[in-house]
């Protein structure tokens, strides 16, 4: 069996960096349990459609002994149900050429296409639909095949060829993780890394700090720099050096590098003492704060501002309200895998429901926050083959240890979320949709897009399943400023720690009408969008200047970089 290499499995793992992200370890909560009940309910209330789906799966099940005998023999019959070639669980040798593991491939194959046949039989409404689905097809890989030792050919192999020794170390490993981490199978081996050595390793100066967060000064890297320093505004979860991941692979670096003076905002992991923190704190005290501290050390004009995902939402609506009150400071804006309309979530809108959103904020009334454990199994449910099942195959059954990776180190590096901010966030956004509206208040003002003029950087990702690149190009005809969109390779992850390589590739193009029109005009470019980045950005920077001192007298150096807040 094929497994992922881990930058797959950290594109998959990437709602981690979502606030929502939480909704979908909780079967009940998203009520998956109720909209599969839904489907039984209904078979029974219309037998005839139940009685239709049967009969489709019976016409599928029946050929497959014959199929699977004459595939041995040498022929090629039609498969009775589709297969698909690109299912890495199914890449071994034996799931095609023998015919016992060829039929229970089929059988498997033939029972998803029931499940689906069933629920589009009775008659649901879409997000029901959707939640059904999802329950269904999770009940589906858990009875994969490649799940079990005696029906998997590659991990059957391995305890042959190890003389049972890959049976031990995936015995040790199961009892590891039932013990130490809740009965799940690892996903990463995080001993290696180290922060502040490899990890979040760029050198700089914590400057400031409040109850919220500390601000981050990197140290120059160039004789000079731009005029207008960069402020760094990453989203709250997990923590914020997914943006300064690793020496080479670190988007700070690579800013400090080419002749910026970077800061970051470095969130304090909230615990229950931080239950009625709001969005408008969020606000205030974090990016309007920086910015006061940054202009404070170093005197610049303007600030431009990189914002991830939440990050990049909340950048923008700081632009926007600062630029309401004539205050003229944000430069350039750039937003990273940022969702500013939120009309098609894509697949969160599954857990971003009025009935969803109305039983988590039951559930973090009594707890005062959404635990960091949920944060750090984001998706492990939707994306339940790549981040459950995987690696039941690989470290039970086949024995291995799991990669140690630091993307993937990161995504286990769990923060918790405000209740206050976090029931505000969901309803306010997802639910209803407000900032896309005009409608969204936050520290006394409403929050219009259309007060955003500064010149304006996006990036979505292809595969990006948190932030969909056809939503991410809506919310730029929410702005007024001039915009430029980029379409980088990669997901939600990948996307961003995008560093120049010769398998990379990001497209750009014209302003047009809608994202399929922007697709049909853009040019493709082989490397990374730092490089375009980075171009458009020292364009707009200002003139070189001697680099600013570290810190100032009213905002001296506390400590070195990464700071504390990280830690925690």
């Amino acid at each position: 069996m094929a497994l992922q290499s881990p930058w797959d499995v950290a594109d998959q793992a990437a709602s981690a960096l979502a606030p929502e992200s939480g909704l979908v370890n909780d079967t009940d909560v998203a009520e998956l349990g109720r909209a599969m009940g839904l489907v039984m309910t209904k078979a029974m209330k219309n037998p005839a459609a139940g009685l239709d789906a049967i009969a489709r799966l019976s016409g599928r099940l029946a050929p497959i002994p014959a199929v699977a005998l004459s595939r041995w023999l040498g022929g090629r019959p039609t498969a009775p149900v589709d297969l698909n070639p690109k299912d890495r669980r199914f890449l071994d040798a034996a799931w095609t050429d023998n015919p016992m593991f060829y039929a229970l491939r089929l059988t498997h194959a033939a029972w998803g296409q029931f499940t689906d046949d069933l629920v589009d039989t009775v008659g649901l409404d879409p997000l029901t639909r959707e939640k059904a689905l999802l329950a269904l097809h999770l009940m589906n890989d858990a009875m994969a095949p490649t799940n079990y030792l005696a029906t998997n050919p590659a991990a059957l192999k391995k305890a042959f060829d190890t003389g049972g020794k890959s049976l031990a170390d995936g015995a040790r490993n199961f009892v590891d993780d039932l013990l130490h981490n809740e009965g799940r199978p690892r996903q990463v081996d995080t001993s290696p890394f180290v922060l502040g050595q490899n990890m979040a390793a760029t050198q700089g100066k914590v400057v400031f700090r409040n109850q919220l967060m500390e601000l981050l000064q990197y140290s120059p890297r160039t004789p000079q720099v731009h005029a207008a320093p960069l402020l760094c505004s990453p989203p709250w979860i997990n923590k914020y050096y997914v943006m300064d991941l690793a020496p080479g692979r670190s988007f700070v670096e690579w800013a400090v590098d080419h002749g910026r003076t970077v800061f970051a905002i470095s969130y304090r992991n909230p615990g229950v003492e931080m239950s009625g923190v709001t969005m408008d704190d969020y606000l205030i005290h974090g990016p309007q704060k920086a910015l006061d501290v940054i202009q404070e050390i170093t005197g610049a004009e303007t600030i431009d501002i990189v914002g991830l995902c939440l990050g990049g939402a909340l950048t923008a609506i700081t632009a926007a309200y600062l630029n309401a009150s004539g205050d003229s400071r944000v430069g350039t804006l750039t937003l990273l895998n940022t969702l500013l309309d939120y009309s098609e979530p894509g697949a969160l809108k599954v857990f971003t429901d009025e009935r969803t959103v109305a039983r988590l904020e039951r559930r973090m009334a009594k707890e005062g926050h959404l635990k960091g454990a949920s944060m750090a199994g984001t998706f492990d449910i939707m994306r339940a083959n790549d981040l459950i099942f995987n690696y039941i195959v690989s470290n039970w059954l086949m024995g291995q240890q799991p990669p140690a990776f630091d993307i993937l180190a990161w995504n286990a590096d769990a923060t918790r979320m405000p209740a206050a901010m976090h029931s505000f966030y969901l309803r306010n956004f997802y639910v209803q949709n407000k900032l896309a509206k005009g409608q969204l208040e936050l520290a006394g003002s409403i929050i219009s897009l259309g007060d955003i003029k500064q010149e304006t950087y996006v990036v979505g990702a292809q595969n990006d399943h948190i932030v969909p690149w056809r939503s991410a190009y809506a919310g730029t005809k929410l702005l007024s400023g001039p915009v430029r969109f980029v379409l980088s390779s990669g997901g939600h992850i990948a996307g961003i720690v995008n560093p120049p390589g010769p398998k990379g590739w990001y497209l750009t193009g014209p302003d047009a009408p809608t994202a399929e029109e922007w697709q049909d005009e853009a040019s493709r470019h082989v490397g990374s969008w730092w490089e375009d980045w980075s171009t458009w950005s020292s364009e707009r920077a200002g003139d070189l200047v001697d680099p600013p001192q570290m810190g100032s007298a009213q905002h001296p150096v506390l400590y070195d970089a990464p700071g504390e807040y990280i830690r925690t």
